[in-house]
């Protein structure tokens, strides 16, 4: 079983942001790493 850490940075995004989201979920844009968003999409 593989985990994945994802961070961003507190002013980008912070804790309370992703306990107010609907569902706890949100669209992550601006990841210019070509293998990051792969791994990203296939999570």
């Amino acid at each position: 079983m593989n985990y994945w850490l994802i961070k961003t940075e507190p002013g980008t995004w912070g804790w309370e942001d992703q306990l107010n989201a609907k569902d706890q979920t949100e669209h992550w844009d601006g990841v210019r790493n070509y293998q990051a968003t792969n791994n990203m999409k296939a999570m």
